[in-house]
């Protein structure tokens, strides 16, 4: 049985794990059933975006009267679109792949593993044992036990990206974040979208207000039916047939499309580790549980990324992963911090967000509240954005930012101005001494925390 310093099982973020304990001179091994550079690069964020990009840009077209021009898409090349963002994730696979087998000091185990005891390791039948073991074993798409699904074709986030063909129509199973950004690329490819969600608004973790926005900016140009419980899915020829209970008022309707895509959010890789043979803790959800350090309840183990279900976002996992190393290598007991942590989804309206809601701000703090639309500073007017708006949320006495949300143009970009204020610990009154190009949409940042009062 080979022994190893670290044993690293994934590598999404833990590519970052490998090359630190590495520079260390400590002998690892990496395990990982594929694709190599994990989920974000291969499945998500990277190829997902790659195509929203284009609807967004298409959107733009079709929404230019109101800037008093009319342009026309003349063609959308669907097939070239996909062929271009899959040739882009083969091309950094391909590099990925080289880059691994010039890696010194490194034993690559392609395969799933599995914990056989403390700290031990079976991967293709053969077993290793580790001083420390890093998990970032990530996470995969949630599938609903409904009736009839297995007997139809569906899509998930992660099979979508091998269509060759543009459906017809569509129907998207949930409100979340995946599903509002097919629901957006898709219906710019010229796809009749339908959303079924069953709770009473779309991106639940989101602002209600902005929830209300997006769902009703979305609804021109798909429809949208929340409180709708997905009861059956039948087949209908060569059609999926979906059948689905209004809660509000319990009658029952059929949907009919040519593809069906589950977007019920994601589910924790852990399962598929049998962490329970090395003393490893899941939650109720199955993801694996960490304290603030990201160790394990089992000593020099640590779980970092989707898997243990904290915040599942590239960014905030990389930094799990560096925090969790440093620690392991230097006892340095550095803690992982979320308050700031910033998250977007690229709908149309982008939304972008970062600490507290105003509900949970108001469960411990006595709270100011600001709100500024686009429209409102000169940028947002030339633009003609006349529905997008930012919130801001401060604490009372002493103007710290609890939290920050946007909704409307390029507000992933926006936010980061605010997360990186939070996260140096400045106040409102650093950002007001800031000083913001005008006219320019960083202008909405101190011109909401202007805003700020009482809320209602």
């Amino acid at each position: 049985m080979k022994e190893y310093d670290a044993i690293v099982i994934g590598s999404g973020c833990g590519a970052i794990i490998v090359d630190e304990a590495r520079g260390h001179g400590q002998k690892v091994a990496l395990v990982d059933k594929g694709p190599l550079g994990g989920t974000c690069l291969n499945l998500g964020c990277i190829p997902s975006k790659m195509l929203i990009y284009v609807a967004d840009r298409i959107v733009e077209v079709q929404e230019s009267q109101r800037l008093d021009f009319t342009a026309e898409i003349k063609e959308i090349n669907f097939g070239a679109i996909m062929d271009r963002m899959r040739k882009s994730i083969t091309e950094g696979l391909n590099w990925t792949k080289e880059d691994l087998k010039q890696t010194e000091g490194l034993d690559y185990y392609e395969g799933t593993g599995h914990f056989v005891s403390d700290y031990t390791i079976e991967v293709n039948g053969e077993t290793i044992k580790g001083k420390k073991v890093f998990i970032a074993a990530g996470s995969r798409p949630a599938i609903p036990p409904i009736k009839g699904l297995e007997q139809i074709d569906f899509l998930t986030s992660e099979s979508v990206l091998q269509l060759r063909e543009r459906p017809d129509s569509l129907i998207i199973i949930g409100g979340g974040y995946i599903a509002v950004e097919y629901g957006h690329f898709f219906a710019a490819m010229g796809t009749h979208v339908t959303i079924l969600e069953m709770t009473d608004r779309l991106a639940l973790a989101e602002e209600p207000e902005m929830s209300k926005l997006l769902q009703q900016e979305l609804s021109r140009r798909m429809s949208i039916f929340t409180d709708t419980q997905v009861e059956e899915f039948k087949s209908s020829g060569d059609l999926a047939v979906v059948v689905a209970k209004d809660k509000k008022n319990g009658v029952k309707r059929e949907f009919t499309a040519q593809r069906i895509l589950i977007a019920t959010g994601r589910r924790s890789n852990a399962d598929l580790l049998k962490p329970e043979n090395s003393g490893i803790n899941l939650d109720k959800r199955g993801f694996i549980q960490v304290d603030e350090f990201l160790e394990t309840s089992k000593k020099n183990i640590f779980a970092v990324g989707d898997v243990n279900g904290k915040q599942m976002f590239t960014h905030a996992a990389n930094r799990e992963a560096s925090i969790a190393i440093d620690n392991a290598l230097h006892n340095s007991g550095l803690k992982m911090d979320y308050s700031a942590a910033p998250h977007a989804v690229y709908s149309h309206p982008q939304i972008a967000a970062v600490g507290l809601t105003e509900a949970e701000a108001k469960k411990d703090h006595s709270i100011l509240v600001g709100k500024m639309k686009y429209f409102h500073i000169a940028k947002g007017e030339a633009m003609m954005e006349t529905e997008g708006f930012a919130k801001a949320i401060v604490e009372k006495d002493s103007g710290k930012i609890l939290g920050f949300h946007i909704i409307g143009p390029n507000a992933p970009e926006l936010i980061q101005e605010v997360t990186n204020a939070m996260a140096s610990g400045t106040n409102i009154e650093g950002i007001a001494q800031g000083m913001h190009i005008h006219p320019s949409l960083s202008e909405l940042v101190p011109r909401t925390i202007d805003e700020l009062e009482e809320p209602s």
